[in-house]
């Protein structure tokens, strides 16, 4: 996987907002008469709703589609988060166009907590979902 991975260019991974691995789910869970964890799909969907009814309200559009002039102004971390966003740009080796990703996806994460500040909590998460860059980092 390592091999295969490594043939996907740093540019194009760039590209990929979230790198997530999913690890396969016990048999037991598959089957029909196992209650579901976790929150129902109905507030979920109502959650992501008003999270994108406050993205269009603040910018007029979905933040995957701001522009880096856009994320300079609509996507501000507090200071513990622009921190912690500067040290993972370093141990991560992130680019400029990797670091505004991660801004994007802490300011969506930031709005479904129907939160007006980009938390350090939300930019912990959001690196989080760069799991293929961490890989990077470590090899």
């Amino acid at each position: 996987m390592r091999r295969y991975r490594a043939r996907i260019s740093g540019p194009l991974m760039d590209r990929i907002d979230l790198h997530v691995e999913v690890p396969r789910p016990p048999r037991e869970v598959l089957r029909p008469d196992t209650p579901a964890d976790g929150e129902p799909s109905k507030l979920i969907a109502v959650r992501v709703a008003a999270a994108r009814l406050r993205q269009l309200t603040r910018s007029g559009k979905s933040n995957a589609r701001l522009t880096t002039r856009e994320v300079n102004r609509h996507c501000i971390p507090e200071t513990a988060g622009r921190q912690l966003l500067e040290r993972a740009m370093e141990r991560l080796g992130l680019s400029a166009r990797g670091y505004h990703r991660v801004l994007k996806v802490a300011r969506s994460i930031a709005d479904l907590a129907g939160s007006d500040t980009i938390l350090s909590a939300h930019i912990a998460e959001a690196i989080g979902y760069r799991v293929l860059d961490r890989q990077k980092a470590a090899a």
